[in-house]
């Protein structure tokens, strides 16, 4: 007998036209830990990069170190920052960067909020990110947005939130 599924749908959403940003709301708060999954793409020039913000919290309350790799650089941290995260993905409609983001202990209200990223531009890096949002608040909803000024998010661009019970 097959054992039970952790992962959960919660929110499913592909694009029907562009859109700068993706917003979650009404996060169930029945699960132990979130998953984010994106095939997304950017109407942006160059590749671009991703941002993710908790509860509409736009203040310098997120941190996080960057692990990437191009065959020319390393590693960063950014302490303060309005957005956790800073993921290169492609831009175009030819390929749908993975994105992935696991996201623990969300309904917590005691604890910061820790986050374990990974995407991958196939023309030029991998990055991986480990960050924290420093709020104790349960995660309601959230918001994935662009970096690139005046960029959004293509057509066919696939957002998929998934709950975990009892990781």
């Amino acid at each position: 007998m097959p054992l039970p599924s952790t992962m959960t749908p919660i929110f499913n959403q592909t694009l029907t036209a562009s859109a700068s940003s993706i917003t979650f709301n009404s996060i169930p708060q029945t699960y132990t830990d979130l998953v984010l999954v994106a095939h997304a793409s950017s109407t942006g020039s160059g590749n671009d990069n991703i941002g993710l913000q908790f509860n509409g919290d736009t203040a310098t309350n997120y941190s996080w170190t960057r692990m990437y790799g191009n065959g020319s650089v390393g590693s960063s941290q950014n302490p303060n920052q309005s957005v956790l995260g800073q993921a290169t993905f492609n831009v175009g409609t030819s390929y749908y960067s993975p994105v992935f983001y696991n996201i623990m202990s969300y309904t917590n209200t005691t604890n910061y909020k820790s986050v374990l990223y990974k995407s991958n531009s196939p023309a030029d890096q991998f990055t991986a990110l480990a960050g924290m949002w420093r709020s104790t608040a349960a995660i309601t909803s959230l918001t994935l947005n662009l970096y690139a000024s005046g960029a959004n998010f293509t057509t066919g661009s696939t957002f998929t939130l998934y709950g975990i019970k009892a990781a």
